[in-house]
């Protein structure tokens, strides 16, 4: 897909802020740069020449003292010429085409438009969030979303939206997602995953061009309807159509809305190629495929119907595959569809740094007493109690509410626009407490969540690591405490080993420092 042979590392990657190249997909080269060069020396000639003669028509004007206006007149030639020798010069220096370039571009642009240094003042940025962070989102190598030379509109985006300078995981995926390549991506939850594939779909878009050009694919509905979220946000400036499907909905609204133009598509697998089989959902011209938790999407519950759906996709499509794990699955789907794909690993260890993580010996009949007696010491800002099935969701919410404390519950058979109130709600701050399966570990993004509770503990350490990885986003602190019965021990130091991580014993007292700051 990507014909040119840009370097690997556009500007701001190891060669320094703002490099010569341009990542830039919708860029257009120039005429040749040795006639730029010239047109751009000639029209400082021109104009320092018009400057001239009107200072000679003003110096013949004056004939006070002809002595001075002859020096004056000799300083003011030698000076135009030693002027017009520099820019010869400098046209003859390596890397001069760069500066010269960069000079034509900040001319045309500031006479295009006159507010060009004005743009920013007139953003509604929100408050700078200033909770402690940890080096899994502040270990950067120092770039600015402007070294990507992204469209003005997307930049305003990305500001409003409270961004303000790309996380480790965007510094490695934008530039190279821009330069068309596709991308296998590893880091940790709430590390600014979304956003790192967002930016650049949106940046590649063609709002001229009204047909699905990007489709992003998630596991679950509540995670489509969050990235469809970020991505209108992110371009509310630039009126590109954005359009959510999942499954549990009616599929006539989806088709009377594919009727309409959409520029980028988010789903789950099953309701898209649904779509597509249909002929309604036309992905001919869709030339980047993004598979956020990406894992889960090649489980064996979805990977028929992605296999199926990259059959719709042209053969130059770019695809880009993010996640916090890599199974073998996964290995094996880039082999037989990524071409040359980059891979970034941004996972020297497995669990996120801001969490503090414990457990507590106790008898199942035990854990309700257990739970009230942390809900009366910790000091939660929101909670999420995960349990191991959805009959045991229900019963805990029931007894959770019986004890005063407010409580949601969300599983997978609770109808679809149920499911979508409870989560809009609880994101909204309406309640304190969520109850939930495993349907709400991947990708969901509730910032004000500091604790997370395993009122059961899982079975394996990739559900634990999505579990524990709900508190803590974007590098802020969190608390993970886990309820472990004589029955889960195992599985305890199983997954302790496997993650290379500790979880210690509860103490008497918690140190609101470590999950509050």
């Amino acid at each position: 897909m990507n014909n040119n042979n840009r370097g690997r590392y556009p500007p701001g990657i190891d060669v320094g802020r703002g490099g010569g190249v341009n990542t830039n997909s919708n860029f257009q080269s120039r005429t040749p740069q040795q006639q730029q060069q010239q047109q751009y020396v000639q029209r400082n000639y021109v104009h320092n020449h018009q400057q001239f003669q009107q200072q000679q028509h003003n110096q013949q004007q004056q004939q006070h003292h002809p002595h001075n206006q002859q020096q004056h007149y000799h300083n003011q030639q030698q000076l135009h010429h030693q002027q017009q020798q520099q820019w010869l010069r400098r046209g003859q220096l390596p890397g001069a085409d760069a500066v010269v370039d960069e000079v034509e571009k900040t001319v045309q642009s500031e006479a295009v438009d006159p507010s060009s240094q004005d743009w920013k003042a007139s953003l509604k940025i929100p408050p700078a969030d200033t909770r402690y962070r940890t080096e899994d989102v502040t270990a950067t190598k120092g770039n600015e979303f402007e070294d990507y030379f992204l469209k003005r509109e997307l930049l305003m985006g990305i500001y409003e939206k409270g961004f303000e300078r790309p996380s480790p995981i965007q510094e490695e995926s934008i530039p190279i997602a821009l330069t068309g390549s596709d991308i296998l991506a590893r880091a940790k939850n709430g590390t600014g995953k979304t956003a790192a594939f967002c930016i650049p779909a949106l940046e590649k878009i063609d709002l001229e061009n009204n047909v699905i050009q990007v489709v992003i694919l998630v596991p679950t509905r509540e995670l489509a309807l969050q990235t469809s979220q970020v991505c209108k946000e992110l371009g509310k400036h630039l009126k590109i159509q954005v359009m959510v499907t999942t499954g549990g909905t009616g599929l006539k609204d989806d088709i009377m809305r594919l009727y309409q133009p959409v520029h980028l598509l988010v789903g789950t697998p099953g309701r898209i190629l649904d779509l597509a089989k249909k002929g309604i959902c036309i992905l001919k011209d869709c030339s980047m495929l993004v598979m956020d938790e990406a894992d889960k999407l090649l489980s064996p519950e979805f990977q028929p119907s992605i296999e199926q759906l990259i059959r719709f996709l042209p053969a130059s499509r770019q695809i880009l595959m993010f996640s916090a794990t890599f199974p073998v699955t996964v290995k094996d789907f880039k082999d037989r569809y990524l071409q040359k794909p980059y891979v970034i690993n941004l996972m020297d260890e497995l669990t996120l740094k801001g969490i503090t993580q414990f457990y507590a010996f106790v008898e199942e009949r035990q854990k309700v007493h257990c739970l009230n007696t942390l809900f009366s010491k910790l000091q939660i800002n929101q909670s999420i109690i995960f349990c191991n099935s959805v009959n045991r969701v229900e019963l805990l919410a029931k007894k959770i509410t019986e004890l005063g404390y407010s409580c949601f519950y969300i599983h997978a058979k609770m109808l679809q626009d149920h499911r979508n109130r409870v989560f809009h709600d609880f994101r909204n701050g309406a309640c304190r407490n969520l109850v939930c399966t495993d349907l709400f570990t991947r990708g969901i993004d509730i910032q004000a969540v500091n604790v997370v509770i395993n009122f059961d503990f899982p079975k394996n350490s990739e559900t634990y690591l999505h579990r524990v990885g709900r508190s803590g986003r974007f590098g802020h602190l969190g608390l993970a405490v886990n309820l472990i019965t004589y029955e889960d021990r195992f599985n305890l130091y199983r997954i302790e080993q496997e993650l290379g991580t500790e979880i210690k014993q509860i103490p008497p007292h918690i140190n609101q420092e470590i999950y509050c700051r």
